[in-house]
């Protein structure tokens, strides 16, 4: 029995409501899985619906996998929490013979070698950016249920901006989809899966009957973020039955650009007028100070989302106010930030709960090299994924070989530990880069083995394997000690208890391309950060930079979207105390690396530091590393200890003016370091 209880009144509403069209208006942090999840097992429990029956569909495979591992825990098995795609795929698979006959298909390997191809036929230049850029627009006219005939005549209807000519761009179109045509059968992309589903279901009473046998009842998570084709395929599914309940938020849709729109959540009541609507506007994820500035941010949205917004309440006891601080430039903003999240981790915020969020990609690089010389681990989020590591696939190996053996003891953990030992889970975490990255890997999938042991009672070396398989397939990673650096678009979904938001500047958010598509573009960078504001649970740090580089021009204006909401401020001066040199103090030529920096000169430039000074240190940093049980560049890197040695600071104040050390160093270290140092005056 599933216990109500649990669940607020809000909650209770959705979970228990008839069946038939519900609709759930959930803000970020209101507990939407938690309601959902309870609600397939209410109706199961209940007896409206068989576990086999339904069908939830969700955007991501993590977050399908997150439904069925919750469904699981609460007793409900049988339940079919799949993606858009990979339920068009189970489908069409089954019913292409019907559909098609022997007509042989398989999907497209390479989309981006097929638009190619057709850009060439075309006489287009075939660059990179150029198959890019019309590999997405095709994308977004096939979810948009825009044919290659239409093309042209809907993007001047909807005054859409083309990469290049419209009539190019439909020819492109045109050729690519003749491309998928082969002696071979057919070749389909994505979006195809889900056009043929719909289509079968359509045109073959014998295929929709045989399907809406099988499903009865849906539940659409993220529907704000559907397609039209998207809503078609749905549309197919339901035929003429109303057992649909779906959850969004308007005010998260950011996907617009891949053909998705919150108008079938925002007419849902109209579409079904016996339809029961419920809002969740508690949010247990983040403090009042933070939901706080998230309602003045989104509260001044503009159209027609902007009338159905949600206002979230937050849940959780005071926490600290949300900080926005301006710099002169992006190193400067880095290393703030860098110094921050040492702060943080000083106080006990774990690693894996700090985020850094960025509009695009190429943000990241300053970060990841601040991070990296501060001595603080972390993740870059959408790179290689966990599961196909190098030392992971070994590692996974390496269980497969043991779990035909029959001498080895029944602890799964165990044996993995034994078993990893060789490929480099030593008992410390080793202080070299590379070593230290395969170590945290190999210790995550540890991590990983004991949470499926301690979840799935008697669980042996097979069943593990059996779990990490359906991980790896639903793209489960486990959570790596390391602060995540994302883009926002990439953080949709997930939280942390601090988030820092980069780079908010007129320009990046909202991105230029938007502000120049005008005000419905504007409106969804706004709620773009507004999803990056709700990713916080307890700290959240906005800041920007007014150049990009040292010395550049200042010519950025922070974020639109604060104006009316903070007070404007002066950046913070790049030449602060400890702020680090930009041309060697020997040679006079630009330093290039952040160590360099550190020290204020070449590297290969001479020093004047005292050796035996250097050495002291040194030995200090290998005893402090040993107690706290860090590796050492965690205490100090060498760059740090080497600017020390230079600069002999004599006071707590000279101290501070080392770049690499910080309030939160000085306080911790300050004693020992001037101890060691007053000994060589």
């Amino acid at each position: 029995m599933i216990d109500l209880n649990d669940l607020d009144p809000d909650q209770l509403q959705a979970a228990t409501a008839p069946r038939g069209p519900v609709c759930i208006l959930a803000g970020a942090g209101t507990g939407k899985t938690r309601t959902i999840t309870y609600r397939i097992a209410h109706l199961i429990e209940s007896g409206f619906v068989a576990p086999q029956r339904v069908l939830a569909v969700t955007f991501t495979r993590r977050a399908a996998g997150e439904m069925r591992d919750r469904l699981a825990s609460m007793g409900v098995g049988g339940v079919q929490a799949l993606t858009f795609h990979s339920a068009a795929m189970r489908q069409l698979r089954y019913f292409w013979p019907q559909y098609a006959g022997d007509l042989p298909w398989r999907m497209v390997d390479n989309h981006f070698s097929l638009v190619g191809r057709a850009v060439r036929g075309s006489g287009l230049d075939s660059g990179k950016e150029t198959v890019r850029d019309l590999l997405a627009e095709i994308d977004w006219a096939k979810s948009s249920l825009v044919s290659p005939d239409g093309y042209e005549a809907q993007v001047a209807r909807i005054k859409r901006t083309p990469p290049v000519d419209a009539a190019k761009v439909a020819e492109v179109y045109q050729r690519y989809e003749s491309l998928k045509t082969t002696p071979d059968g057919m070749l389909l992309d994505f979006s195809d899966l889900l056009l043929n589903v719909a289509g079968a279901l359509e045109n073959s009473t014998a295929i929709s009957e045989e399907f809406r046998e099988q499903y009865r009842s849906f539940v659409v998570d993220e529907y704000q973020d559907v397609s039209p084709l998207q809503q078609r395929v749905l549309e197919a599914w339901l035929g003429q039955r109303d057992d649909l309940t779906v959850v969004g938020d308007a005010n998260q849709t950011i996907y617009s650009f891949n053909g998705a729109t919150p108008q079938f959540l925002l007419n849902f009541s109209r579409t079904y007028e016996n339809a029961v609507t419920v809002k969740l506007q508690r949010d247990y994820r983040s403090t009042p100070q933070i939901t706080e500035l998230a309602n003045e941010v989104i509260g001044k949205a503009t159209g027609r989302i902007a009338g159905t917004r949600l206002k979230l309440e937050g849940m959780r006891p005071d926490g600290p106010e949300p900080e926005f601080r301006g710099f002169d430039d992006e190193p400067a903003e880095a290393r703030a930030v860098a110094a921050r999240i040492r702060e943080l981790l000083d106080q006990g915020v774990r690693a894996s709960e700090i985020a850094v969020l960025y509009r695009i990609n190429a943000q990241s690089q300053v970060f990841e090299q601040e991070l990296a010389e501060a001595g603080i681990v972390y993740q870059v989020r959408g790179g290689e994924g966990f599961f196909q590591r190098a030392e992971i696939r070994q590692a996974i190996g390496e269980l497969t070989r043991a779990s035909r053996r029959a001498d080895l003891p029944a602890d799964p953990v165990a044996i993995a530990r034994a078993a990893f030992a060789p490929l480099g889970l030593t008992d410390r975490e080793p202080d070299g880069a590379q070593a230290r990255e395969r170590w945290q890997s190999l210790q995550a999938l540890v991590d990983l083995i004991e949470e499926i042991v301690s979840h799935e009672q008697g669980t042996d070396l097979g069943g593990v394997l059996a779990s990490l398989r359906r991980r790896a397939d639903a793209k489960q990673p486990p959570v790596m000690e390391g602060v995540t650096l994302a883009t926002i678009h990439a953080a949709k979904g997930l939280e942390w208890d601090a988030v820092f938001v980069v780079g908010v500047y007129d320009g990046m958010l909202p991105y230029n391309q938007s502000i120049k598509a005008g005000d419905h573009a504007i409106e969804e960078e706004r709620r773009l950060f507004y999803v990056a504001v709700t990713r916080a649970r307890e700290h959240l740090h906005v800041s920007w930079a007014a150049a990009r580089q040292e010395g550049g021009q200042a010519r950025r204006k922070r974020t639109r979207f604060l104006d009316g909401v903070v007070p404007e401020a002066e950046p913070v001066a790049a030449a602060q105390r400890g702020t680090r040199a930009t041309r060697c103090t020997r040679c006079g030529h630009p330093l290039a690396t952040p160590a360099e920096k550190i020290l204020g000169r070449h590297e290969t430039c001479p020093s004047d530091a005292d050796e035996e000074v250097f050495a002291a240190l040194r030995a200090w940093r290998a005893e402090a590393s040993r107690v706290e049980n860090v590796p050492a560049y965690i205490v100090f890197t060498d760059a740090v200890l080497m600017a020390l040695a230079e600069a002999m600071p004599a006071d707590q104040r000279e101290l501070l003016n080392v770049p690499g050390i910080g309030p939160a160093k000085q306080a911790k270290y300050g004693d020992d370091l001037l101890a060691i140092l007053n000994q060589f005056r």
